[in-house]
C-alpha cells in the first residue's frame, strides 16, 4: 500500500533553507548598514567645517559637487555616491521588513517570551525609529540641500540655508529629535551588525556594546554641535 505524505504549508521550506534566507537578510542589512554609517561619518566631518566660516563651509559644498572634475563631468562622482546610498537605504528597508515579517510568521499567536520583554528601547523602536529618520532624511534633503523647505529658499547658499534653518528653535527641536532616534537606531544596528558579521561572542559582547554606545554618542554630538551653535549665536 503506497504511502502519502502531507506537507503543510507551513512545512514546505527546510529549515537549513530557511536559516539561510535569514542569514543572507540579515547580511543585507549589515552590509548596507556599514555603507549608511560610513557616509554619516563623512557627512559629520564635512558639517563641522561651518566652524570654517562661510567661505570655507561653501567651499566644501562646492567641492563635493566637482569632485573628478576635469576627468569627468560636473556631479559625475556624487551621483555615484548617490545612486549607491539610495540602494544601500532601499536594501536596508527591504531586509527589515523581509526579517521582521519573517520573525511574525514564525511567532505563535499569543505567545510572549521573556527575552522580548527584557529587550531595550532602542532595540523594540528600531522599526518605528528607523520610519521616523527616513521621513526626517527627506525633510533634510528638501531643507538643506534643495532648499524649498528652506525659510531662505532655493538659490541661497548652503551655509545662509543652514543658518536660517538653525536660527530656529522648532526647526532645531526637530533635527534634535531625529538625530537622537538615529543615534539609538545606530547603537543596536552596530551591535546587529557585529553579531551577523561574526564579529562578537559572549567574551566581547560587553566590548561591542560599549563601541557601540560611544561610537553613536560621538557621532550624534558631531551632528547636534552645528545647530546648537547656530541657535546660541556660536556660528551665524
Amino acid at each position: 500500500m503506497a504511502v502519502v505524505t502531507v506537507t503543510q504549508p507551513g512545512q514546505r521550506r527546510a529549515p537549513k533553507a530557511a536559516k539561510t534566507s535569514s542569514v543572507f537578510k540579515k547580511v543585507v542589512m549589515a552590509v548596507s548598514g556599514i555603507i549608511l554609517v560610513l557616509y554619516l561619518i563623512a557627512h559629520m566631518i564635512g558639517n563641522l567645517k561651518v566652524f570654517a566660516g562661510r567661505e570655507s563651509f561653501n567651499g566644501y559644498s562646492h567641492w563635493i559637487r566637482t569632485i573628478g572634475e576635469p576627468a569627468v563631468p560636473a556631479q559625475t562622482t556624487l551621483t555615484i555616491i548617490r545612486i549607491v546610498l539610495l540602494a544601500a537605504v532601499i536594501a536596508h528597508i527591504w531586509a527589515a521588513i523581509a526579517l521582521w515579517r519573517q520573525a511574525k510568521r514564525a511567532r505563535p499567536n499569543g505567545y510572549v517570551t521573556k527575552k522580548a520583554v527584557a529587550q531595550s528601547y532602542a532595540s523594540r523602536t528600531m522599526r518605528w525609529g528607523g520610519v521616523i529618520v527616513g521621513l526626517f532624511v527627506v525633510y533634510h534633503i528638501l531643507d538643506l540641500t534643495m532648499g524649498v523647505a528652506n525659510p531662505e529658499g532655493p538659490g541661497t547658499t548652503p551655509y545662509d540655508r543652514l543658518v536660517a534653518g538653525f536660527s530656529n528653535p522648532l526647526i532645531t527641536a526637530v533635527y534634535v529629535i531625529a538625530l537622537i532616534l538615529l543615534g539609538m537606531h545606530l547603537r543596536h544596528g552596530i551591535w546587529s551588525a557585529t553579531q551577523t558579521l561574526g564579529q562578537s561572542n559572549k567574551r566581547r559582547e560587553r566590548t561591542v556594546n560599549l563601541f557601540a554606545l560611544v561610537f553613536s554618542v560621538v557621532l550624534i554630538g558631531g551632528f547636534l554641535l552645528v545647530p546648537f551653535s547656530v541657535l546660541f549665536g556660536l556660528v551665524g
